[in-house]
Parts: C-alpha cells; structure tokens; sequence
C-alpha cells in the first residue's frame, strides 16, 4: 500500500511516474497554445478545443488504462507508455507546424477548424499519458480508495508544477521546439526512474533512441515552411512569440507570425506598410489647433511612433505596449529614439488611460490583430475613457484587420457601430479595396460637423502634414450597415465570434512603394498588395 508522502521518504516508482505524467500532461496543454496560435489565433474556440481535447484523450486513456492495468499491468508496460508518448511528441516538434498547416485548409466551420489539428498533434500522447494513472494504482496495490485518491492528488499536483513551469519559465526562456523536447525528455526520465534499477529486455536502448530522438527534433526546429528571410532573433514571450526577420533591405517583426511592424534599413521613416500612412490622415481631421501630443496604444517594431517623433519636432509621442519583450526587441533592432519627446510606458493600454492625468490630440490604436483582439480595448467603456482623455478637437485612430464587407466584415462594422455610440462622426478608411481582410482605419472624431472627402482633400492639398495622402483619402467611408452587428460593451464583447469570419481568410497587407520622400503634393505613391497567409507569409 502506498503510504503517504514523509520528510524521510524516497517516492516510489509509481509516485513518480503519475507526477511526471501530470507535469507532462500540462505542459503539453500550454504549449499547445503556442503551437496554434500562428494559424488559429488565440481566441476561445482555440483554447476551448485544446482543453476539450485534452481532457477527452485523457478520459478515454484513463478508461483503457484501467482496463488494461487489471490484467497486464507491469513496470515494462509503464516504461513503455513513457517512451512512446517521448517519441511522440518529437514528432509533433519536428511535423508540428506542417500539420498545423495542413489540417488548416480543411472544408470545416471556421470556429472547429482547429479542432484536427489539436487532435493529431495533442491526442495520442494525451491518451497515452492517460494509462499512467491507472497502472501507478494497480502496481501500488493497497487499499483501493486511499490509493486511488493519493495517485490522483500526486497527478495533479504535477500537473500544477507543470502549468506552472511551463507558463512562467520554460515559454519566457526557450523557443517551442526546445520546450517540446524538455517535455519528451520529462517522460523519458519518468521511464528511466520506472525501469531502475533494471534495464533488461534493450531498455536502455530504447531510452537512449526515444532522447536522441527529441534532442535532434529540438535541433532541427521543425519540419515544414517558414518565415522568408534571415531571422536576426526570435524568443517566446509572456504572450506571444516574437521574430525579428530580414528580407532585403526590409526588417520585420512578427508576432505569432504575422507582420506587425516593417522598417527600410536605409531608410528607417520610409513607410512600408501602407497602413502606417494613415496614421498622418489623423492630422486632418483636428481643428485650427496645433497637435502637440500623441499617444500609441500599441507598441509593435515603434515604426509609427519613430516617425510622427521624428517627422514632428512639436509633438510629443507617447506609447504603451503590454509585452516588455516587444519593447526590448523594438529598441534593439528596430531603434527607439532616446528623446523626451518620446515616452515609452509598459502596460496595457485601457488601464493607461483610466490613469493618466494627459489629454492627447491624438489616440492611435493599434492594439490589434487579425485573429486576437483584447476585447477590453474595443467596447463602449473603453471609447468613453478613450474620448475623455482626448481634447475637444482630438481624434481616435483604430487600426483594425477586417474586410469591409462581407462575412468576414463583422468585427469592422461592430467596431464602427460601438465607436458611433460615443463619438459624434465615425469615419474609415479601407487600405486595399474589395471584401477582403485587410487593415482598416477608423477615424472617430468628438467633433459634429461632417468631413467629407472633398473636405479632406482640400485640406490635404492646404496643410502641409509632411506626407500626400490623396491616395488614401479616396478609400472614405462612413454611415456602414450595422443593423446586424452588436454594440460591444464590457458584460458583453463577443469578440471572438466577429472573428470568426476570417478564419483561414487570407490578410492582404498592402505595401507602400513612395517613389520619392513622400511630402506633400509630390503623388509619389505607388501600392502593392502582399496577401499574408492566415499563419505568416
């Protein structure tokens, strides 16, 4: 009978093995997250389907394990379970992303498109993962319930270590391979400690295959297309994985590999993206009245901010940005400049402005992605503080992935009809044209008087702004339809249903080819659309 745990104690081979499983178990869990985020988001239906997933493969191991353990149950049978999880999961190191991305162009729902995925990849080792309790407590013989419940309570206080370990230590510091090969070697030495001390019957062969097979995995980083490009660095943060790509003389940074922010290393206040141009577009909708403050919510690569700082000398740039690893790695290889002009604040951006004494002439809010929205940046409360700590001529400038029209429509036309419940005019700008996802500007301005497009351009041709956006004022728009799309409020965002239309849809994300400097009156503008798969190019 399995005793419970003394000071003076050495846990017995079935201990250990039920404690690993769970740190295994778990571990595998949060990085599941990781892998499926560059294809599917971080939204609920994703982490819904990983949770359901695990804990169905987990039932059903647990469910033939028992079976199983009354009649055969044995070390050799547990060493087994172990090893074959480990070369398992070297497997999904090394073919992860390949099946990711091929089970992604399945004719399914786009809120189950997932779902494939999760299962291939997370399934089997899960269910195997499954067999270790049931044996642990058929091996430990004794009392029926107190063991049963002591083998349960070790399983779950690994895998309290493991979610724990995982989330706080293992994905700040390692690449996801490198975290996938640590956790197939946790299952690896459970196996070691299972067979000790014997290792007849070629075990210990088979341990060294199983490690060096995870090992390779880690070394190779995966099997399938990547990012085009030199990667100058890569690093997994708190919340999203982080790559600094270059291709030519163009730098990127990708966040769960989607473009975020680009930057012309000859050039680094040339706008590649074409949507960054837009940002100037807030410059005409203010009044008579000089803009001396800005802020950013949204830090990305710091291209939008570095240039408004550097292309006007009166105006001071604030900026929050949530990840300190997205700051880190702008100042590094993107270049913050060292100026009082510009102001960089670590944190999130509505509780930012909820504690700011500041009021802007400008919001840029580009907090966005195509596929995880922080909800709580996109509701009526949130557009009240917003407009509150704006002056009375200021402007809200949201940078949103959507298409204009169509199913995939239905995050823009919510955005729009939410922003119309606080700010008198609601204006946008689509950057590529046609029902397609792309990035969007939405313009919201405190001011009643309607702008319209020839306004605009008057005003374009009449203030010198540094930057000819007559190109992009031809895409105005405004009074779109929202009868069938809900007022986003904080006791209800759906946000992640908006999303859902655009799930496996293609980004196109247009280039910005400037001829010359890109001042005023020059129409020195050329556009190419880049379509972004829904994974990273």
């Amino acid at each position: 009978m399995i005793s419970r745990f003394g000071p003076d104690r050495i846990p017995t081979r079935p201990e250990a093995a039920v404690f690993v499983s769970g740190v295994t178990s778990m571990g595998l869990e949060i990085l599941a997250g990781r892998i499926l985020a560059p294809e599917f988001g971080s939204t609920i239906y994703t982490w819904g389907g990983i949770i359901g997933v695990f804990l169905a493969a987990l039932s059903l191991g647990y469910h033939r394990g028992g079976k199983r353990a009354a009649a055969n149950a044995s070390h050799t049978r547990l060493v087994g379970v172990f090893l074959a999880t480990g070369l398992y999961v070297a497997g999904v190191v090394l073919f992860g992303d390949l099946i990711v991305q091929s089970t992604a162009v399945l004719p399914l729902p786009s809120r189950f498109v997932s779902l494939p995925a999760i299962t291939i990849l997370f399934g089997p080792p899960t269910y195997l993962l499954g067999y270790v309790s049931p044996y642990a407590a058929e091996l430990a013989g004794g009392d029926v319930g107190a063991t049963a419940g002591h083998i349960y309570a070790l399983g779950t206080v690994g895998s309290i270590v493991g979610a724990f370990a995982t989330t706080y230590f293992l994905v700040p510091a390692l690449s996801v391979p490198q975290i996938g090969a640590i956790l197939g070697l946790s299952a690896v030495v459970a196996a070691i400690a299972v067979a000790a001390p014997e290792f007849g019957d070629g075990t210990g062969l088979r341990v060294g295959g199983v490690a060096a097979a995870l090992v390779l995995a880690a070394a190779v980083g995966g099997v399938g297309p990547s990012l085009a490009g030199d990667t100058v660095y890569g690093t997994q943060t708190a919340y999203q994985e982080l790559q600094v790509v270059d291709r030519g003389d163009t730098r990127t940074l990708y966040l769960d590999g989607q473009p975020h922010s680009a930057m012309d290393l000859d050039d680094p206040n040339r706008h590649v993206f074409d949507y960054t141009r837009y940002f100037h577009a807030s410059l005409l909708f203010t009044g008579e009245a000089e803009v001396d403050r800005v802020l950013f919510i949204g830090g990305g690569g710091f291209t939008g901010p570095r240039i408004f700082h550097d292309m006007y000398p009166n105006v001071t740039v604030d900026v929050v940005e949530l990840d300190p690893a997205v700051i880190d790695a702008a100042d590094r290889y993107f270049g913050i400049p060292d100026s009082p002009r510009l102001n960089v604040h670590r944190g999130d951006g509505r509780r930012f402005l909820e504690e700011t004494n500041r009021t802007y002439d400008v919001i840029v809010l580009d907090a966005y992605r195509k596929d995880s929205v922080p909800f709580q940046l996109t509701t009526v409360e949130f557009m009240r503080q917003a407009s509150e700590q704006l002056d009375d001529d200021g402007v809200l400038l949201a940078n949103l992935i959507s298409a204009p029209s169509g199913p995939a429509s239905e995050f823009y036309r919510a955005e729009y009809k939410t922003m119309r419940q606080v700010f008198p005019r609601v204006y946008s700008f689509p950057t590529a044209g046609g029902p397609v996802v792309q990035n969007i500007e939405v313009v919201a301005t405190k001011q009643e008087a309607l702008l319209t497009e020839a306004e605009l351009q008057a005003r374009n041709q009449r203030r010198d702004i540094g930057i000819d956006l007559s190109g992009e004022l031809d895409a105005y728009r405004r009074d779109e339809p929202t009868d069938d799309v809900p007022v986003l409020r904080d006791d209800r965002a759906p946000v992640d249903a908006l999303l859902d239309g655009m799930v496996g849809q293609r980004y196109v994300q247009v280039r910005a080819n400037e001829s010359d400097d890109g001042v005023a009156g020059s129409g020195g503008l050329n556009r190419t659309a880049e379509r972004i798969p829904s994974g990273g190019p």
